[in-house]
């Protein structure tokens, strides 16, 4: 895990992984902390077409918020979801309860994802994972395929990559680490 990149999205090359495989990454993935048993997310596969239509989809609406795109700014939204031959959507589905928040469901599907990237990686894949700007609108979750009250935990791009993505600096993880000192005090 300590070997884990993120390579451009653009690299993910075919073949994507078999159905087989697939199946074996999203019951790793789904092996998470989950209170109260709610399986509060699930997964979108965009594949074959219809990583295409989505990236029209996206394109028009675009357009509609920006104003007429560019050729490179409509290219660049019309390929969000075909620069990788598997694009797997993990989304927030939260279940009423009144023990569990919903915060805890959400971050529940954040686990999920990142299984789901362990998963992939465990079989040689690469995997990046991105939500952009279309998440956080109603109009692009609903393109997507995302129900009013869910929210996009991310889009896991997956495909064959040769690997030698360049590490990126990381934080040192001793300075992010404390003993309990007691309540915490504003100073």
């Amino acid at each position: 895990m300590r070997a884990r990149r993120s390579p451009p999205i653009h690299e993910l090359a075919a073949p994507a992984p078999s159905d087989e495989e697939l199946e074996t990454m999203l019951e790793a993935a789904i092996r998470v902390p989950d209170h109260g048993m709610l399986a509060p997310w699930r997964f979108i596969r965009y594949h074959g077409e219809a990583r295409d239509r989505v990236g029209r989809m996206l394109a028009d609406l675009a357009e509609t918020r920006q104003g007429p795109l560019s050729p490179g700014q409509r290219e660049k939204e019309l390929t969000r979801f075909s620069r990788a031959p598997l694009v797997i959507g993990v989304v927030s589905s939260p279940k009423e309860s009144d023990k569990i928040p919903e915060w805890e469901m959400f971050l529940s599907g954040g686990m999920v994802a990142m299984n789901l990237i362990h998963a992939a990686n465990a079989l040689g894949y690469g995997t990046n994972l991105i939500t952009n700007w279309y998440s956080d609108l109603a109009e692009g979750r609903r393109i997507l395929g995302i129900a009013p009250h869910e929210r996009v935990v991310g889009f896991v791009h997956i495909g064959s990559h040769p690997g030698g993505t360049p590490d990126r600096p990381r934080p040192d993880a001793s300075a992010l680490f404390s003993d309990y000192a007691g309540p915490w005090e504003q100073s």
